[in-house]
């Protein structure tokens, strides 16, 4: 099912780039993607640095911990355990990723492939970055560490408090966005616009989901992460949109002399 719905959306923005008109809508320049590059591998720096400073938690820390302290909302991640929903959450991870590819079988959207990935790049970089600060900011321990199917020695890592927010949901949420903004820009005229739409909002929804099944999320963690995710796959795409050109405004010259024309 879930390798189904990946491939399906593959499929369907393939299709429609294969038979869409083209307009490059975009334009990178050095300084803007500089400092957007600096922001994200600063956000990586910072939170590598504070995952050094992270104190792992111990058997009677774990012990002491009470499911009940938590709210009735995300108390209900506690009690999952599914490693099939682990595994099916890291396909929709790695798939979700590689989405941006498929816009290599435009011939003429190929021309700004090396735009369109710069462009993604500082897409990952800003929201893996401002994840990881997150993540060893708040170090929220995460729901299987309340759960007595789980082994003692993964409640023992780091990695155990790393709850907030999701990793999985923000980058698949930055990827779906990302890709369905794209496709949105260079055919604004595609009947096909709602349906990729849709799937770049159910694509990283469904992750949220398997996230909490398998133990490693609550829900508020996914919702955080699919809303900076999103944000930010909307957002830097937009920053590099070119600005067009006023067609109201006309300038001619000609033997005879010339005339400027602003129409309303």
């Amino acid at each position: 099912m879930t390798i189904k719905t990946i491939i399906s959306f593959l499929f369907l923005i393939q299709f429609s780039i294969l038979h869409a008109q083209y307009e490059s809508p975009y334009k990178c320049t050095k300084k803007k993607d500089a400092i957007i590059y600096s922001i994200g591998s600063a956000g990586l720096g910072l939170g590598y640095y504070l995952g050094t400073k992270t104190p792992v938690l111990n058997i009677e820390q774990i012990e002491l911990l009470d499911k009940n302290s938590i709210n009735r909302f995300d108390r209900i991640a506690t009690s999952y355990s599914s490693m099939r929903a682990k595994k099916a959450s890291d396909v929709f991870f790695y798939g979700a990723m590689a989405m941006p590819s498929v816009f290599v079988f435009s011939k003429r959207m190929r021309k700004d492939v090396k735009s369109i990935a710069l462009i993604y790049g500082e897409t990952l970089f800003l929201t893996v970055g401002i994840t990881a600060i997150a993540k060893k900011a708040f170090l929220r321990s995460r729901p299987f560490v309340y759960n007595p199917d789980f082994d003692i020695n993964l409640k023992l890592e780091k990695n155990a408090r790393y709850a907030f927010f999701s990793g999985h949901a923000s980058v698949v949420s930055a990827s779906s966005f990302f890709t369905a903004k794209v496709f949105a820009d260079y055919y604004p005229d595609s009947k096909w616009k709602p349906v990729v739409w849709g799937a770049a909002a159910t694509i990283p929804a469904i992750t949220g989901y398997l996230r909490v099944r398998a133990g490693k999320h609550y829900p508020t963690d996914v919702i955080t992460g699919y809303a900076v995710g999103a944000v930010i796959g909307i957002l830097i795409p937009q920053i590099h949109k070119r600005k067009k050109r006023n067609e109201n405004i006309q300038l001619s010259v000609n033997p005879t002399g010339g005339y400027f024309s602003l129409r309303f």
